[in-house]
């Protein structure tokens, strides 16, 4: 081997296998004296001892062929064959002290930052001090070797380590990035900024990449909190429900923050109840609203979703309600060791293996100085306890979802109080009337808006007549519901008076407009807007006669199956004042269904308003049944799984009297007609086997037609209704009301009409057309 310098080369069991001239001259030993022999016979000294062998570098004594001791400085350097088995080794000799470090040297392995150097087979030339820190491998038994060797779960960080490598050998140039991974076997996550570069020799040949990494753990972790609560902006909170919340809350940290999290809240938030306080020094009582594991943790919950759980004063989590601050726990901590031990016996029956926390915090909710419950986050297969930087997150976290909690419980109040209002404005029980049968659904919209406006009513008018509403107010929440009881009893009150639908709503309308000229609650219904549909079905001549104030219009279920949309006109919705409204009269065959509904149920973002009229045709036209079966098909056919807006629905089948029913007879202005009448009463109510109400009917008959030749004018008529009640009706052309009055002892009138009130259920008048109808109405027995 021609070499200038001492150099020989050593196969695996210390046998020269090559010996240059300078080694010749070094030692005075020619190369077919030395090669084959053992290469510790050349020593003057023993062996190097086993930790010269680790680092293959030593101090030896080597006797020269001339007898002459010398001192010396070797070093082996492996030679690899493909697959990165040492074949042998080249052993180099220097001066003696040659081994002592360099600054160079020092500068490399002092140094802060992890440094290694890799051969182009990817294999490991050299690492320093600070890199050695984070493996459990001696350096000498990692020389020679690759990740893949050394690694035996070789994880994605590692072959990204080794991919970078690749492209610093393929291209030549240097690279940087940041890398991902425990350090150690169940250690925590760390990071590393690395940068990789080129090695080459004297020649330009690249012999070998160096590298450097810095460890940025703390920038990674502070990064990863960062990305936490700002995931918790938008991941807590989406929905005003209270148990929700907290079930984003624990899916939010586990497995990121925590290997376990539970949120217990106070039984009075999940119930949307006023705030009740708690006694510190006592066991507090809290109900579970979520929890969550990560998957094999062995933290399975002992308090199942729902229960109640009780926290004696030493747990943290009573520890943090009485402090309003978060208390962090370690393995170890008496009051710690105790919960868990009582915990786990109480889940004893449910898990079968369980492992105490490591690290637990326990961190109060708190909203607008409001205690609502407690988070707990506990971390049982991380090895990484808590510090206080994740006590400050965990203090965020909680934070947000305190106030998310809060937002949902006032909002889950102010919902029940409306609907509370709502329903309590709305018909609880619906009159009984013979006019028609009626079906109705009310659905409040299942939205963060709360309740709405939507109102309907059935109200029963005279001679067996039925008064059909539905109203909607603008807008949702209490000021809408608000809004539409007053506008329901305004419309009760009005159909007392018994107008036509036209000036009914007119009458509405004007009084809207006074609301909002004299209070705030009449500003609410001219800002919100409000429509209103009013109809009156006579079933003695089964005329339907109705007007609309801004509301869309009715349909019809023929008893042939034809449906069909009122035409009329819509008219101004109520509070704009000065406009007219228009009536509109059609004659309806017994047995047709009107269906009166909200504009909740045709109007929708998704949908055209001539698709839903026609998707409500079809639904009405299904097959027939019940009116009950009826609401529900329609509803089904109509509606999405979750209305933007609230739903009135109406349905009444119409019933017709008959001429068996309702008799009626002309009268002229002649007093001997009274007599006539009440003959033609006595001889009907015979005719209906009512004879028990003929001296009632008789007096009532003989009272109303006095009075109608006396102060009214022609035409006159009489008309009989045998319904639930016995209506007389006495009708002439005079649009003067009667008034019931107190007569003095000596006058000699003025006392019929307070009669007919003493003696019948109930009496009134309205107008009519050609002018007015004075009534009574006589119970009948159910027989």
């Amino acid at each position: 081997m021609v070499h200038p310098d001492p150099v020989a080369l050593v196969d695996p069991w210390g046998v020269v296998t090559g010996w240059s001239e300078g080694a010749q001259r070094l030692t005075g030993y020619a190369a077919e004296e030395v090669v084959g022999r053992a290469a510790a016979e050349l020593l003057a000294g023993g062996p190097p001892s086993r930790q010269a062998l680790a680092v293959l570098a030593a101090e030896v004594a080597l006797r020269r062929r001339d007898g002459h001791v010398i001192d010396l400085a070797l070093r082996a350097f492996p030679l690899l064959d493909g697959e990165g088995a040492p074949q042998g080794y080249l052993v180099t000799a220097t001066a003696a002290g040659a081994l002592e470090p360099t600054v160079a040297e020092q500068v490399f392995q002092q140094a802060s930052v992890a440094m290694a150097a890799f051969d182009t087979g990817q294999r490991i030339m050299r690492f320093n001090t600070t890199a050695g820190l984070s493996t459990e491998f001696a350096e000498a038994s990692l020389l020679g070797r690759s990740l893949r060797e050394i690694l035996p779960d070789f994880d994605p960080s590692a072959q990204r380590y080794l991919q970078h490598q690749r492209e610093v050998l393929r291209t030549g140039n240097p690279v940087r990035f940041e890398g991902y991974g425990a350090p150690k076997p169940g250690g925590r996550e760390h990071a590393w900024n690395v940068e990789m570069w080129p090695v080459r020799d004297a020649f330009g040949k690249l012999v070998a990449v160096g590298t450097a990494a810095f460890d940025s753990s703390e920038q990674h972790w502070a990064r990863q909190r960062l990305a936490l609560l700002n995931e918790a902006a938008t991941s807590i909170g989406t929905t005003l429900d209270v148990v929700r919340t907290a079930e984003e809350l624990v899916e939010l940290v586990v497995p990121r923050f925590a290997d376990f999290a539970s949120v217990d809240l106070f039984d009075w938030t999940l119930r949307a109840e006023e705030p009740s306080s708690a006694e510190v020094h006592t066991d507090v009582v809290l109900r579970r609203a979520a929890h969550w594991g990560g998957p094999g943790t062995g933290t399975e919950a002992a308090v199942p979703v729902g229960e109640i759980d009780t926290y004696p004063p030493f747990s943290p989590p009573a520890h943090a309600l009485a402090t309003g601050r978060a208390v962090l726990s370690q393995a170890g901590d008496p009051d710690l060791e105790r919960w868990i031990e009582e915990h786990n016996a109480r889940a004893a029956m449910t898990r079968k293996h369980s492992r105490s926390a490591r690290s637990l915090l326990a961190v109060p909710l708190l909203a607008r100085g409001t205690t609502l419950g407690v988070a707990v986050f506990a971390r049982a297969v991380r090895p990484d306890p808590y510090t206080a930087d994740d006590v400050s997150l965990a203090e965020e976290l909680a934070s947000r979802a305190a106030v998310c909690v809060d937002n949902a419980r006032r909002y889950a109040r102010e919902r029940a109080t409306a609907l509370t209002l709502q329903r309590s404005l709305l018909p609880q029980r619906l009159p009984r009337q013979a006019a028609v049968e009626v079906a109705h659904r009310y659905l409040p919209a299942d939205s963060v808006a709360g309740v709405g406006g939507d109102w309907f009513d059935v109200i029963p008018l005279s001679g067996s007549r039925i008064a059909l509403v539905v109203g909607d107010v603008v807008g949702h929440g209490i000021h809408s519901s608000a809004t539409m009881g007053r506008l329901r009893t305004a419309v009760r009150t009005l159909a007392d008076v018994d107008l036509p639908p036209d000036e009914l709503l007119t009458h509405l309308d004007d009084l809207v407009v006074h609301l909002s000229t004299d209070d705030s609650a009449g500003e609410d219904i001219a800002e919100l807007g409000a429509t209103c549909l009013y109809a009156v079905y006579d079933p003695v001549s089964r005329g339907l006669t109705l007007a609309a104030a801004g509301h869309p219009p009715p349909a019809v279920l023929r008893p042939d199956g034809t449906v069909e949309l009122v035409d009329m006109a819509a008219g101004p919705p109520l509070g704009i004042g000065g406009l007219p409204f228009e009536s509109t009269e059609l004659q309806l065959d017994e047995g047709s269904v009107i269906a009166l509904y909200t504009d909740g149920l045709i109007e929708d973002r998704g949908r055209d308003i001539d698709q839903s009229t026609a998707e409500l045709r079809r639904a009405l036209a299904g097959p027939g049944g019940s009116l009950e079966a009826m609401c529900d098909a329609v509803l089904k056919a109509m509606l999405p799984e979750q209305p933007s807006d609230d739903v009135a629905l109406l349905l009444a089948r119409t019933r017709a009297l008959g001429a068996d029913r309702a008799v009626a007879w002309d009268l002229s202005p002649d007093p001997a007609q009274v007599a006539t009448a009440r003959q033609n009463a006595v001889e009907q109510l015979s005719r209906w086997g009512l004879e028990e109400a003929a001296f009632v009917t008789e007096l009532v008959v003989s009272e109303l037609v006095t009075n109608a030749i006396r102060y009214g004018v022609p035409p006159m008529r009489l008309r009989l209704i045998r319904d639930r009640a016995l209506i007389c009706e006495v009708s002439d052309g005079s649009s003067t009301s009667p008034h019931l009055r107190r007569a003095n002892d000596y006058d000699e009138g003025g006392r019929g009409l307070l009669l007919v009130a003493q003696l019948t259920q109930r009496w009134g008048s309205r107008q009519t057309p050609t002018g007015k109808t004075i009534w009574a109405e006589q119970p009948l027995s159910p027989d």
